[in-house]
């Protein structure tokens, strides 16, 4: 991963302070602002289809997962952030995580299957930034409703070890090796709240789509929270997707799981 990518995502997370489920509305023309600390488990599940190794022939399509939750997860490190006016709000989503010696088999090495897999594991470390705006369409004292538009950024650090009980084709029997990507996909959405009763219970929810360096990617997540005076504690599942080309590196792959959050308004 690209240091400077990581320190720039950062900056633009911290100062767009905008979490995907705050809704807290502004008062006239005056900024209102949310910070949230939150900490998602994601399962990971899909295929990773490498390029070819060097010294070998075909490529090496390789299944992972799914895992149970921080099975593999060495380091994570998640913030958003809102900043509103009125009707309009800046949100951004920062997210990085690191996963190592995750259970995964190799399925196929240039489209013959593989049925000698012994042991094969797999890292990833992924950084997901997201930036985008919002307005708000419909607001009433027990719901909102808003529509978003801009982009996700996912930059992927991906390794492969594999160990198979005899070489296929130039394929040796045991190796390893590694590949980055970086894609950019545009992105429009929904989100917003629905107050449950009279009191402070409400179920947020959160749906975008996009294309642009992926085929598709979509991301959703709901969950019920509660809001106090100083901001909200949520509790909510929350699955991102995404898919390639046949010859790209992501196919089918996708994080999913709970998060819990803590967000503040000032």
């Amino acid at each position: 991963m690209k240091r400077h990518l990581v320190i720039t995502a950062t900056l633009v997370a911290l100062l767009s302070l905008a979490p995907l489920h705050a809704s807290a509305q502004a008062e006239g023309d005056q900024w209102r602002f949310a910070l949230a600390l939150y900490l998602w488990l994601p399962n990971v599940d899909g295929t990773l289809r490498f390029s070819v190794p060097p010294g070998a022939s075909g490529s090496p399509s390789v299944g992972v997962g799914p895992n149970d939750y921080l099975e593999n997860l060495d380091h994570a490190l998640m913030l958003a952030g809102e900043a509103r006016r009125g009707k309009w709000a800046i949100i951004s989503d920062f997210i990085y995580l690191d996963f190592a010696g995750e259970s995964s088999t190799v399925r196929s090495v240039g489209g013959s299957q593989v049925t000698v897999n012994q042991s094969t594991t797999t890292g990833l470390k992924g950084l997901v930034w997201e930036l985008a705006a919002s307005y708000t369409v419909a607001q009433s004292p027990t719901a909102t409703f808003e529509v978003l538009g801009g982009f996700r950024y996912l930059g992927v650090e991906a390794s492969v070890q594999w160990q198979l009980a005899g070489p296929i084709g130039q394929l040796p029997q045991a190796g390893s090796h590694s590949e980055n990507v970086d894609l950019w996909d545009a992105i429009v959405g929904v989100r917003g709240r629905v107050k449950l009763g009279g009191g402070n219970w409400y179920v947020p929810y959160y749906l975008d789509a996009g294309a642009g360096s992926s085929v598709l990617t979509w991301q959703g997540m709901t969950g019920i929270g509660y809001a106090f005076r100083w901001g909200d504690v949520l509790l909510a599942y929350r699955h991102l997707y995404y898919d390639q080309k046949d010859d790209k590196l992501f196919q089918d792959f996708s994080f999913s799981g709970p998060a819990l959050s803590v967000s503040f308004r000032f």
